[in-house]
C-alpha cells in the first residue's frame, strides 16, 4: 500500500504545473484524450490524499456572509485613482459612472479590488492603512462609497501588502488592524499581495469582530491547509498549453473554491477566459495597471460578457463535487469539455458541459457523444446559442452494445457549432425542468451570441495623455527694462536662455516596459518610459530654495486659505504653525493644487519639468547630479531609513548640493512638484529630486530618483491622498 501511495503521489506531482512565479496554481491536463481516464484517477487520488493530510474542514464554505464568493465571476483590480471612480474636480466618488462603464463594455462585475497602496506607498512613512484613511472623505467617506457598490450588488476588497514593514508602525498586529478597519468601512475582504496562502489568524481576527471577510491570496502554494479558511485565490501566470490545465485549488475543493485568473499585461485574454470557463472559475478584468491603461479589446470584452453570463446563471452546477475535467464525451480534436453532473440543481440526469475550442479553427458537426437514460425524458440545450438541440442516436454505439443494452441507457450525438477560440455550453436536464427563468436566459444568450466573436476587433490601444504645461506668468517688475534683466527678484536666481538643451529623462516605475508606461510630453505621440528631446528654453527666474514653512505661513495669513479636504494638510504643523525651528525647512504635506495656488499668490508659477531639469543640470543634459557625475553623500541630507520621519533638513544646509546656476537643495531633501499629466482614466505628476526618506524592507516602495535623468511618477487622486511628508515645491517667474 505504501508503494502504491508513493507511486500515485509521484504521478500526481508530474501533472502539477509550476507557473512563471514558481507557484503551483494549476494541474496539467492529460497528455492525450486516450489517457484522460487514467489522468482523472490520478488527480482524484491526489485530492483525497491531500485533503486527508491536513484534515480538511469545510465549515468556511457554509458561512452565509461569504457565500457571495461562489458568484464572484468577474472582479477587476481597480486603481483608486481611476477618474471613472473618483472625480477630483467635484470631490466625489462616481461609483455609478464606473459601474455603468464596465456594464456597457463587458457586462458588469461581481466584486472590485480597490487598489490605493503601491505604487505611491513609501514616498513618506504613511503605511498602507494610513493610505486607506487618506482616501477622500476619510473612513466615513470610504464606508459611504462601499455602500454604493453594495447597493449595486458588488462586493469590495482592498489590498493587503505584507511587505509593508518599513513605514509607520501601527503598534498592533496587521490582523487586528485589518479586522477593525474592514469592519468600520464594511469591506468584504482583502487581496493578499505577493501572498501564497494567508495565515488563519487573519480570518480569526475578523470572526472575533463578527465581521467575517474573504481572504484572497495572490497565488497558492502547498501545503494547502489554507483552503480551510481561504475560499478563494488568484490564479496568476499560467502556462496555457493547448491541452488545458485545471485550477489546482478548484480541483481540491470543487464545491467551494473560487479562483480568479489574472494576466495583467496581456493584450489577448482568450487563454485566460477559456481556462476560466473550462475550470468553472472567474477572471480578473484588470485594465488600469498601476495607472497604465491596458484595456481589453472588443473581442475580449464580448467574450467576458458571454462567459460571465453563463457562469453566473449556472454557478451551482459549477460547484459539482463530481466535476470531470477533460470529459471523454468530447470527440473532436481540439475541443475540450468539462462535465459537471448537477442532479441537485436541475433533477435526475442533469449535466452541464463547459466547452472550449483550442484548435484555432471553426468546428461544426457532432461535438459530444453523451450517455443518457431515456427514462428521464431529457432535453439538450445549447446554452451558448440559446437553442434546444435535437440529438441523434449513435449508430456505432448501438452496434457495439447489441445484446448488452442497459434498460433506457443510450448514447446520443449532439451537434452544434463552436467558432475558433470560442466557447460552448450544453445543459442536459429533464424536460420538465425547463422553466421561465431558463427560457429567458436562453433568449438572452441567443441575442448575445448572434454575432460571432471573430467579428469583434482584437485590437488594443494606448491612451494618449495630455501634459498640463504651466503657463507663463506676467513679467516681474524687476524685468521692466533690458538693463534690469539681470536683477533677479529677491530670493530668485536668473536662469539663462538656451537653444539646445538636451532633455533626457526616464521613468523609474518598477513594473512595465516602455510604451504606455510613463508620460507623454507635448512633443511626443504616445506615453513612454524613455525620453530624449532637444529644447529651446527662454530665460526665467527660479526660486533659489524650495518654499519654506515660514513662507507658506505668510501665504496662509494673507489669503486665509482653507482646504476643501483638510486631511493631511500641513500634517507636521501644530496650532496652525510649523514646529519650533522648522521655519527654514521646505514646506511639505501640500498638494499639487496648493502648490500652484501659492505660486500664483506670489506672482509666480510651478516650473515645468524640463525647466527644473535644465536648472538642476545647469544646461548639461548629461549631468547626473547638480554638482557633477559622481554621487557625494555630503551634498544631501543623511538618509532616514526608520519608520518615523525626522523631517527634512533646512533648505540652505548643503551648499555643495547646489546647481551650476546657483540653485540650492534640488536633490535628496524633498521631492518637488512639477507637471501633471492626464489621460481618460488617470492623473499623475512628475516628481523631481528624490527625498531624504527611504523606508526599508521591500523593493516595492516608491523608488528614489536622485539622478537628474530620472523622475518619479506619482499617481494623483485627491488633495488628502496626494499630500506627502517628503513632497514640496519651488516657484519660477517668467521674464
Amino acid at each position: 500500500q505504501l508503494v502504491w501511495l508513493v507511486l500515485v503521489l509521484v504521478l500526481c506531482v508530474c501533472t502539477v504545473g509550476v507557473n512563471a512565479y514558481g507557484v503551483v496554481d494549476e494541474i496539467a491536463g492529460p497528455t492525450s484524450p486516450a489517457n484522460a481516464l487514467q489522468w482523472l484517477q490520478e488527480i482524484q487520488q491526489w485530492r483525497n490524499t491531500t485533503l486527508s493530510q491536513f484534515k480538511f474542514n469545510s465549515s468556511v464554505y457554509s458561512i452565509p456572509e461569504l457565500s457571495w464568493i461562489y458568484t464572484n465571476i468577474i472582479s477587476p483590480q481597480m486603481m483608486a485613482h481611476d477618474l471613472y471612480f473618483y472625480n477630483p474636480f467635484s470631490h466625489s466618488y462616481t461609483v455609478d459612472r464606473y459601474l455603468s462603464d464596465v456594464r456597457a463594455r463587458y457586462g458588469g462585475i461581481d466584486s472590485v479590488l480597490i487598489w490605493y497602496t503601491y505604487t505611491n506607498i513609501g514616498i513618506d512613512n504613511r503605511n498602507q492603512f494610513d493610505l486607506l484613511r487618506s482616501l477622500p472623505g476619510g473612513l466615513s467617506g470610504v464606508r459611504s462609497m462601499i455602500q454604493q457598490f453594495h447597493s449595486a450588488g458588488v462586493k469590495v476588497l482592498f489590498p493587503y501588502n505584507p511587505w509593508d514593514q518599513g513605514t509607520r508602525n501601527e503598534n498592533q498586529p496587521d490582523q487586528i488592524t485589518i479586522a477593525q478597519l474592514w469592519k468600520q468601512v464594511d469591506a468584504d475582504g482583502f487581496n493578499g499581495d505577493t501572498m501564497r496562502g494567508i495565515d488563519e489568524s487573519f480570518f480569526t481576527a475578523s470572526l472575533n469582530l463578527n465581521h467575517p471577510i474573504i481572504l484572497q491570496p495572490e497565488g497558492a502554494m502547498p501545503p494547502d491547509q489554507h483552503v480551510n479558511w481561504d475560499p478563494t485565490s488568484w490564479a496568476e501566470a499560467w502556462q496555457y498549453p493547448t491541452i488545458p490545465s485545471i485550477g489546482r485549488l478548484k480541483w481540491l475543493v470543487p464545491f467551494g473554491q473560487q479562483m480568479n485568473i489574472v494576466n495583467r499585461w496581456a493584450s489577448n485574454h482568450t487563454d485566460d477566459l477559456q481556462y476560466a470557463f473550462f475550470s468553472g472559475v472567474g477572471f480578473v478584468s484588470w485594465e488600469n495597471v498601476w495607472g497604465i491603461w491596458n484595456g481589453m479589446s472588443d473581442r475580449d470584452s464580448e467574450a467576458v460578457r458571454r462567459v460571465a453570463a453563463m457562469e453566473r446563471f449556472l454557478y451551482k452546477c459549477l460547484q459539482s463535487k463530481d466535476w470531470i475535467p477533460h470529459s471523454v464525451d468530447a470527440i473532436q480534436s481540439g475541443i475540450y469539455a468539462s462535465k459537471w453532473p448537477c442532479d441537485y440543481e436541475w433533477g435526475n440526469g442533469s449535466v452541464l458541459y463547459t466547452i472550449i475550442n483550442r484548435s484555432g479553427m471553426n468546428k461544426t458537426g457532432t461535438q459530444l457523444r453523451v450517455t443518457v437514460n431515456e427514462q428521464h425524458s431529457l432535453s439538450f440545450i445549447d446554452i451558448y446559442h440559446g437553442i434546444i438541440l435535437v440529438p441523434t442516436k449513435d449508430e456505432e454505439e448501438i452496434k457495439k452494445s447489441k445484446g448488452k443494452e442497459r434498460e433506457g441507457v443510450v448514447v446520443k450525438n449532439l451537434s452544434f457549432d463552436i467558432e475558433a477560440s470560442g466557447y460552448g455550453a450544453i445543459l442536459v436536464l429533464p424536460t420538465t425542468k425547463i422553466n421561465q427563468q431558463l427560457r429567458q436566459f436562453m433568449q438572452q444568450m441567443q441575442k448575445m451570441t448572434h454575432r460571432p466573436l471573430s467579428s469583434y476587433s482584437p485590437s488594443t490601444f494606448i491612451l494618449p495623455q495630455k501634459c498640463f504645461v504651466h503657463q507663463s506668468t506676467s513679467p516681474s517688475s524687476s524685468s521692466s527694462s533690458t538693463d534690469s534683466i539681470t536683477a533677479a527678484p529677491k530670493g530668485m536666481v536668473l536662469i539663462p536662455a538656451t537653444n539646445n538643451y538636451q532633455f533626457i529623462v526616464s521613468g523609474i516605475e518598477i513594473e512595465g516596459g516602455n510604451l504606455g508606461v510613463d508620460f507623454q510630453y507635448p512633443w511626443e505621440t504616445l506615453p513612454q518610459r524613455y525620453h530624449n528631446h532637444t529644447l529651446s528654453i527662454p530665460s526665467f527666474y527660479m526660486d533659489q530654495f524650495p518654499v519654506t514653512n515660514s513662507q507658506f505661513l505668510s501665504f496662509l495669513q494673507s489669503t486665509h486659505y482653507t482646504p476643501v479636504d483638510s486631511y493631511n494638510f500641513l500634517r507636521d504643523w501644530v496650532n496652525n504653525t510649523y514646529p519650533p525651528h522648522w521655519q527654514n525647512k521646505p514646506v511639505t504635506w501640500v498638494s499639487l493644487n496648493e502648490s500652484i495656488s501659492y505660486c500664483k499668490w506670489a506672482g509666480k508659477r510651478l516650473p515645468n519639468e524640463w525647466e527644473w531639469a535644465y536648472v538642476a543640470q545647469a544646461g548639461d543634459g548629461n549631468k547626473l547630479y547638480p554638482w557633477g557625475n559622481e554621487w557625494n553623500a555630503s551634498n544631501v541630507p543623511q538618509p532616514d531609513k526608520g519608520r518615523d520621519m525626522r523631517g527634512p533638513d533646512d533648505v540652505d544646509a548643503h551648499e555643495g548640493g547646489k546647481s551650476g546656476f546657483g540653485v540650492w537643495d534640488m536633490v535628496g531633501n524633498t521631492w518637488e512638484w512639477t507637471n501633471e499629466w492626464r489621460d481618460e482614466r488617470t492623473r499623475a505628476a512628475a516628481l523631481r529630486g528624490g527625498s531624504y526618506y527611504s523606508p526599508q524592507g521591500s523593493g516595492w516602495y516608491f523608488p528614489q530618483a536622485y539622478k537628474l535623468n530620472q523622475h518619479g511618477k506619482y499617481l494623483l487622486m485627491s488633495d488628502s491622498y496626494d499630500r506627502a511628508g517628503t513632497l514640496g515645491f519651488r516657484c519660477v517667474q517668467d521674464i
